[in-house]
């Protein structure tokens, strides 16, 4: 596990749309590795971590998207604490599905979409 003292005090010393390109980062590693269960522990403190930076990065954006954000912790959440998804393959791939359409998100509030 990371040192989050020190990777809070440089996570929250970037752009903020740095810090929304590192979200989408780690998303991007969760869709991908969640398709082997091998990497459950993986995908697991990945999702932690994640969490830890959608808290990072919420008092630096508007409101609208200081919701969405609190929206995105919540799903991932929900599925962190889902006992049943992690081995049911139909329920894993709704989350990787949803984990796309969460990436669309954060793009557009990065505008990085448009780059």
């Amino acid at each position: 596990m990371i040192n989050l003292t020190y990777k809070q005090e440089t996570f929250i010393k970037d752009a903020i749309y740095i810090k929304l390109n590192n979200l989408n980062t780690h998303l991007t590693q969760i869709q991908s590795l969640s398709q082997d269960t091998g990497n459950n522990e993986i995908v697991k403190s990945l999702i932690r971590e994640t969490m830890y930076f959608i808290e990072w990065i919420t008092p630096d954006v508007e409101f609208d998207h200081a919701f969405e954000l609190a929206n995105l912790g919540r799903f991932l959440s929900r599925w962190l604490f889902s006992v049943e998804g992690w081995n049911n393959t139909d329920i894993k791939n709704q989350f990787i599905q949803e984990l796309v359409t969460w990436n669309d998100c954060i793009l557009e509030m990065s505008k990085l979409r448009d780059a």
